[in-house]
């Protein structure tokens, strides 16, 4: 088989920059696909991550919380002292027979609460 032998007087080929673009524009694509294609890209791990760290702090706050929590459970079902504060500062009790109350009244107020109506002895 004979080979064409170029000669000074054939033309060079000219290379076409409407299919060098449209290769170059494949390949683009072809590697932005292949970062970010799919349904989870290269963008979408990023932001997976950053929640998974952020998510673990959150976890680490709770957890404290819910040790805080427990611990004051359980002085509340142990502890003396606390059941009796709990129930002094939000119940308003008192110790059996050993304690009194006594309501103060404003000199200007003249009107008399139903507790101390009653605890007034009756002549």
């Amino acid at each position: 088989m004979a080979r064409k032998q170029l000669t000074e007087a054939d033309p060079p080929k000219k290379r076409r920059p409407l299919f060098f673009a449209v290769k170059i524009t494949f390949w683009a694509v072809v590697a932005y696909f292949a970062v970010e294609g799919g349904e989870y890209g290269t963008s979408d791990l990023f932001n997976v991550r950053t929640r998974i760290g952020d998510t673990k702090v959150a976890i680490d706050s709770l957890k404290l919380v819910v040790d805080s929590l427990s611990h004051d459970k359980k002085d509340v079902m142990t502890n003396p002292a606390v059941q009796e504060r709990i129930a002094r500062e939000e119940f308003g009790m008192v110790k059996g027979d050993r304690e009194l109350i006594y309501h103060v009244l404003r000199p200007d107020s003249s009107a008399v609460s139903p507790d101390s109506a009653a605890r007034v002895p009756s002549p």
